[in-house]
């Protein structure tokens, strides 16, 4: 497996990242949601400040990407006029909070996210830069299987409660007492020596033995988790798949116009508000049961520099060799941009083939090296296959 050098820092609206294709531009949007004005207006932007195509991330963001480096300041004051850019690089980092998208009016999640945003941003607390929240108040948790530092939910008694990840328990809140609590939280973390050099996660900071004041490990229990959901109508709205989190500035055009809003997720996916039927455009996945959803793959060459082979075109053909219910993650190098988590099969591009990795992520050993493409689509079932 070839050996890579991992990136401290994200790619924002103030840091843009450079990458094979120029510029990487991340935008947040506040709330996990963009009126259709402000979609609208990014997809202007991605056709002419980059190359027309966006990104979905893993967080609940959106990258432009192909960004030119003389077009970054003009992007940076139509973000500003839509109300999407932080005051600075600093501010930008500290909002980083994943929203549950389906959620409901008079479930708590959108009235607490925005509190959490507007107190971050007053006071930013010098957080790691991947330090992260998550607010997620619906009767069931949506994002029990995304990374998160600091948890807002609901309890399993139906109660808000305030949770350190790496810790199955967490402190019963009231709605008032939420947003306080989680800075709170988020302060013995850093008290506590959690963060070392702009790094640090929660989890492993609890799990090398710092112990969280008592109140934040109280009897409160976490609702039940979810399932992971797939694309389909639903109580306001359509929740939409975009093969490979990649969408077209056209197609993303084509969404914001039908709707009333859409919501960002983690899941590459969009929820489409007031969307009543599935909707069929190129690079959108509407059927639960298409192969695309159960593979991964990152932008690979030669659009990032670090990859050492294409890697999408690969996923869609592998894609239907898959058995229902397993994942396939191809990644053009061994950071695992695309799923840091494990798969059922994991392929690694290195500078002699690909590694085959089975039921890992893309840090893990092999047990294939130097398997070319043409030799996996001979036969997809000999390599996928775990004998």
């Amino acid at each position: 497996m070839s050996s890579v050098a991992i990136k401290g820092w994200c790619p924002s609206a103030h840091r843009p990242m450079p990458s094979g294709d120029g510029l990487v531009a991340r935008i947040r949007p506040r709330g996990g949601r963009l009126s259709p004005a402000q979609a609208l207006a990014i997809a202007d932007l991605a056709e002419r400040h980059g190359n027309g195509l966006i990104d979905l991330t893993g967080r609940a963001n959106l990258q432009i990407r192909g960004l030119r480096a003389q077009a970054h300041e003009p992007l940076l004051a139509a973000l500003a006029q839509l109300a999407l850019l932080d005051a600075d690089a600093e501010t930008e980092s500290q909002r980083n909070i994943l929203v549950a998208p389906l959620w409901s009016e008079g479930d708590d999640t959108h009235m607490l996210a925005t509190a959490l945003e507007r107190a971050l941003g007053e006071r930013p607390l010098g957080l790691p830069a991947k330090f992260g929240f998550a607010v997620d108040c619906g009767n069931e948790r949506l994002l029990a299987q995304n990374s998160a530092d600091i948890r807002i939910e609901r309890s399993a008694s139906g109660g808000l409660m305030v949770r350190p990840d790496g810790s199955s328990n967490g402190r019963p809140v009231t709605r008032r007492e939420a947003v306080p609590a989680a800075l709170a939280l988020a302060k013995w973390f850093l008290a506590s020596g959690g963060a070392s050099g702009r790094r640090g996660r929660m989890a492993a900071h609890i799990g090398s033995g710092a112990r969280p004041p008592h109140a934040f490990t109280d009897c409160a229990v976490p609702a039940r988790a979810a399932p992971p959901p797939h694309p389909g109508v639903r109580a306001g709205g359509a929740l939409v798949g975009i093969a490979f989190g990649q969408i077209q500035s056209a197609t993303f055009r084509v969404l914001a116009e039908g709707a009333s809003g859409l919501r960002m997720t983690p899941w590459r996916m969009v929820f489409v508000e007031g969307l009543r039927e599935m909707p069929e455009h190129e690079g959108i996945v509407s059927h639960a049961d298409d192969p695309l959803l159960r593979v991964s793959a990152c932008s690979g060459a030669p659009a990032c520099g670090a990859a050492y082979a294409e890697t999408r075109a690969l996923a869609a053909a592998l894609a239907p060799h898959m058995a229902a219910g397993a994942h396939l993650h191809v990644s053009g190098c061994a950071k695992g941009c695309a799923h840091p988590g494990a798969a059922a099969a994991t392929l690694v591009a290195a500078a002699d083939g690909f590694d085959l990795i089975r039921n890992g992520s893309s840090r893990d050993a092999p047990a294939l090296r130097g398997l070319t493409r043409a030799e996996m689509l001979a036969d997809p079932s000999a390599v996928l296959e775990d004998r």
